[in-house]
């Protein structure tokens, strides 16, 4: 096993390895911390520099949907955050994270991984109607089950780009009907924000 392990070591140390193929190494590693830099060095990544993900963006994303599964929260939230920003431009790619982000979203212990996961799915569902069509149900089961939340504010922010995106006509009817007693009915930023996200869907702009 030592010598299967040393090109790996001599191409790390000489500098031969590339950026990200060193991050997707870690992002699979047995260290906690070196999978949480890895994962919050490639979400910056997908935001500020995009050119770097590109030349191996199948592998990067890949990678991004196996650390879905890994213990710790943030790993599990950077990856997703990676994946939101990666969505708008390679959907087809990320749509292979649907397991995973549906496991995130109902996460247990951690809001910032049930927010991200839902961002994920908002974002993805933005590009195409028939991808609206498949993340809807989840997008809706969660609006339902993390009503005034904390994150929720964050939920419904996201729904804003969703909703005026190219959701299908069906899936903008159904997320109007979902928050218009809100919208009507609702207090602070849940009646504001969900005026917000049904201007969006019908091509408005909210009252401010």
């Amino acid at each position: 096993m030592a010598e299967e392990n040393q090109p790996t070591r001599r191409k790390l140390g000489e500098g031969l390895i590339s950026e990200t193929d060193r991050l997707i190494d870690e992002l699979s590693g047995p260290v906690r911390r070196m999978r949480q830099e890895a994962a919050s060095t490639l979400a910056t990544m997908a935001y500020e520099q995009p050119e770097k993900i590109e030349a191996d963006v199948d592998n990067i994303v890949d990678a991004l949907i196996d650390a879905l599964f890994r213990p710790e929260a943030q790993t599990r939230w950077e990856a997703l955050g990676a994946l939101c920003k990666l969505a708008e431009t390679h959907p087809d790619l990320v749509e292979k994270a649907y397991e995973g982000t549906e496991t995130s979203l109902f996460d247990e212990n951690s809001s910032r991984v049930r927010i991200e996961a839902f961002r994920m799915l908002a974002s993805l569902g933005a590009t195409s109607p028939e991808k609206s069509d498949k993340v809807w149900p989840l997008l809706d089961e969660a609006i339902q089950c993390f009503h005034g939340d904390p994150g929720y504010r964050a939920m419904l922010d996201s729904l804003v780009d969703f909703a005026a995106g190219a959701a299908s006509d069906e899936v903008k009817e159904a997320l109007v009907s979902r928050l218009t007693f809100d919208a009507e009915n609702g207090r602070g930023y849940i009646k504001t924000c969900s005026q917000s996200v049904i201007a969006a869907a019908k091509g408005e702009t909210a009252d401010k």
